[in-house]
């Protein structure tokens, strides 16, 4: 069964809530192959938060978000999995790693830096989705400003003139105020046929010469609330002066000044921090990095400090910003790390019980990366056919080839560090290598790749382990 999802904010929002979570796996299905547990999982708590809006404010203040752990290697479709779900919820999404922060008081990120970039992200998608509502107004504000530079309005009307002719009475002011408006209608019509774009014009812009400088704090950079272009307007970037520029230039940069003056950035932003409070998503990988070992010496220590300033983010606290103060209650995290060398148990007990679902990814089969190749929407088959297809090359893979690709990525991840489908980008450039090179000179021309072909660009390369590892 096939979802289709509206262009519209708000009818996406409409549209998930009637999602079930059998359709969402079906969505996700479409972009990441397997892994059904952990698409179950994503779903369920996808589910739990549209469910959670539609009790009582009292009662949905209690519930909490099922923060999810997923445990699998590298490249099986863990980040995929988290960044589809996002994208189908309409939700502020961040990426970030957990070995990337710091103990407080060492140098390095600050935990609540987490909580600062979601609310940037929200903040930009939400304007994006201003953008589209006022664009049709800011063009036509931009076409009458360039109109009006193009042709200077008339002076001011003098005493009206009166002249007689053939018994009819004609105002020379009106005669004036109908062949200007002639003039412009004219000028409009050329203006969007594209006949002015190479006429020059003199418009107003504002400088941008604000300087750069930091300023490093006992919390680190990130703390800077303090925003001096809005303290000092007249200093920075208050200034305007003349710049001489292309007509199509020109109104590319009125349509941005317009655009920026029709959306209410304080509305955006109260939008922006409801989305991040009620419906933001923050992926954490590599956790098992600051998982601590056993024996609890040296660098552990450091280890478990992070994990002790994550924990009231994740277990919900309040976060002050620029934008104001940000509650991380019913934010939706999910962690995500191969646990190789460390073990889920190895984390804080307090942690642990945060992330109350686990599921556990499968490593790819050969049958998954002949899947992968072909089934997903933006498959690397797609992907590569419509990039030679620019250059007028149909490119054609067989079946066979395929099932060769996948087997020599599987044996490669077998043989030496296993890391997942990526090993299929790697294996691909290799396989399109040459074609990829004279591409612009088989215009015209129709190439199947068959099971051959990809052996003779392979063989040699998987056989040499050495050269396996560096090529490969």
């Amino acid at each position: 069964m096939a979802i289709y999802l509206p262009s519209t904010a708000e009818e996406e929002q409409l549209a998930l809530d009637e999602l079930t979570p059998r359709e969402i796996v079906v969505e996700l299905d479409k972009h990441v192959v397997g892994q059904k547990d952990a698409k179950r999982a994503v779903a369920i708590a996808l589910r739990n938060r549209t469910r959670r809006q539609k009790l009582t404010p009292e009662l949905a203040e209690e519930i909490m978000p099922k923060n999810i752990l997923m445990i699998g290697p590298t490249g099986v479709g863990k980040t995929e999995i988290a960044r589809r779900l996002a994208k189908l919820a309409n939700s502020p999404f961040l990426k970030v790693e957990a070995s990337k922060f710091t103990e407080v008081g060492y140098v390095g990120r600050d935990v609540e830096s987490i909580v600062r970039d979601l609310v940037e992200i929200a903040i930009e998608n939400v304007r994006q989705e201003k953008l589209e509502d006022v664009s049709d107004k800011a063009e036509l504000n931009a076409e009458e400003r360039l109109l009006d530079i193009l042709l200077p309005p008339s002076p001011a009307p003098r005493p009206a003139e009166s002249t007689t002719a053939g018994g009819v009475v004609i105002d020379s002011n009106t005669a004036l105020a109908e062949s200007s408006s002639r003039t412009r209608e004219k000028l409009r019509q050329q203006l969007r046929e594209g006949k002015l774009d190479e006429r020059q014009v003199e418009i107003e812009v504002r400088e941008r010469n604000f300087p750069s400088f930091e300023i490093m704090t006992a919390q680190g950079v990130e703390e800077m609330d303090i925003n001096i272009k809005d303290m000092l307007p007249n200093i920075f970037g208050g200034r305007t002066k003349k710049r001489k520029m292309k007509v199509d230039e020109a109104f590319e940069y009125l349509i941005q000044e317009e655009e920026q003056r029709l959306i209410d950035m304080d509305q955006v932003t109260r939008v922006a921090i409801e989305r991040v409070e009620n419906a933001g998503i923050v992926f954490l990988d590599e956790i098992d990095k600051i998982a601590g070992r056993e024996g609890g010496h040296g660098p552990d220590v450091s280890r478990e400090g992070v994990q002790r300033d994550i924990l009231p983010i994740v277990e919900g606290t309040t976060v002050n910003t620029r934008y104001g103060m940000v509650r991380t209650d019913h934010i939706l995290f999910i962690a995500a790390g191969a646990f190789h060398v460390s073990k889920p148990s190895d984390l804080i007990p307090e942690l642990q019980g945060r992330f109350p679902i686990r599921v556990e990814l499968q490593s790819l089969t050969m049958e998954d990366f002949v899947r992968i190749l072909t089934e997903p929407k933006s498959s690397l088959v797609k992907q590569y056919t419509a990039l030679l297809e620019t250059e007028g090359v149909k490119l054609e893979f067989t079946p066979e080839s395929l099932d060769e690709i996948a087997h020599f990525a599987f044996r490669v991840n077998e043989n030496t560090e296993n890391i997942g489908a990526r090993r299929l980008h790697t294996i691909m450039e290799r396989v399109l290598d040459e074609l990829s090179f004279d591409a612009p000179e088989k215009k015209g021309e129709h190439v199947i790749v068959d099971a051959d072909y990809v052996r003779k660009m392979l063989t040699d390369i998987v056989k040499d382990q050495d050269l396996s590892r560096y090529i490969l």
